[in-house]
């Protein structure tokens, strides 16, 4: 009975001891993707920023700019470019909407993100722009990808169209939460005037012909969750000009907006409290199960060896009858 116990054991000491490597790089790698029909959203703000009125084309302080973010997954279109990438594909949908302490439209920008599930990358397919305009991503934009590294990324700006390297700077505590810390700064750069203008009536085209130009310049910030690859936290400290052109009189340039935009309060908690949850899920497939099963498979096979060894030990076995005495002959 002993030896058929520690055999049993011996089996499943080496089930759980294969299933350790198998649960984190094979599985992982596969169980861990972006859901393809995502959808979040979130608020920023600059307080005390400043904003061109376009009625006056003055610049102005305002108590408050408010930004609003969201990303929907487009479950039709990952789907049909699925067909052909032959990976699994996220596409994202997101529209920035600038809004003024009125309430009134500042600006919006949407875009069309196209993405690994598993890796972040970008994937080229038709579709693939911001405001309207094909683009080819290169780099990572939104999100970093699972165990995040202590290295610089690219990463995409959608003013410029183009990718510059975001710096990882340290590591810190944000909320309880170890993070990443990195940044990124984009130098002033000429970029295109938005499709829907703040005003009724102007448009891209009617501006570049009083040959008014747009400049952009941003320091990007962002505090990564290094498990999942999510930002915590992020904030940018943003600022635009117009430059030249008979739009703008005698000035040489105008401030159309400048500001410290920052996550509100809210949408802090929730990302952090999300953040948390998903990054106890990725660990169970990470560290949790594999070291677990490790454990566990060594102690079965140190169990195994130990019934094996009782059932070996000499005087246990019952010993054989002694034979009867031969008769002696007379």
């Amino acid at each position: 009975m002993r030896r058929k116990a520690s055999l049993i054991l011996l089996a499943l000491a080496v089930f759980f001891t294969a299933l350790s490597p198998l649960l984190r790089w094979y599985a992982f790698p596969r169980l861990a993707k972006v859901p393809a029909d995502q959808y979040q959203d979130m608020v920023l703000e600059a307080k005390n920023a400043t904003l061109l009125d376009y009625g006056t084309m003055q610049a102005k302080k305002v108590a408050k700019v408010t930004i609003v973010q969201t990303l929907k997954g487009n479950v039709g279109a990952s789907e049909r470019i699925e067909r052909t990438a032959g990976r699994d594909v996220v596409v994202w949908d997101s529209l920035s909407y600038v809004q003024g302490p009125d309430g009134k439209m500042v600006s919006k920008l949407p875009e069309r993100y196209i993405f690994d599930a598993h890796s972040q990358d970008p994937v080229h397919a038709t579709g693939e722009s911001v405001d309207g305009d094909a683009v080819t991503r290169e780099g990572i934009e939104f999100k970093w990808p699972f165990r995040t590294e202590k290295r610089d990324y690219e990463y995409f700006d959608a003013q410029t169209r183009t990718s510059a390297p975001i710096h990882y700077k340290n590591t810190q505590t944000f909320r309880g939460v170890k993070v990443y810390y990195f940044e990124q700064t984009i130098p002033w750069t000429k970029v295109t005037f938005p499709k829907i203008m703040p005003v009724q009536g102007i448009t891209p085209e009617s501006v570049a012909k009083t040959g008014t130009t747009r400049w952009y310049t941003t320091v990007r910030r962002f505090w990564v969750e290094p498990v999942t690859g999510a930002p915590v936290y992020g904030e940018e400290i943003h600022k635009e000009e117009l430059r030249g052109g008979t739009l703008l009189g005698d000035r040489d340039k105008v401030t159309a907006f400048s500001g410290h935009v920052k996550m509100r309060e809210d949408y802090i908690e929730h990302t952090v409290d999300l953040v948390k949850s998903n990054r106890t899920l990725i660990l169970l497939l990470t560290s949790y199960l594999p070291w677990g099963f490790l454990v566990l498979g060594v102690a079965l096979l140190a169990l195994s060896l130990y019934l094996e060894a009782r059932g070996r030990r000499p005087g246990d076995a019952a010993r054989a009858p002694a034979a009867d005495p031969e008769p002696v002959s007379a």
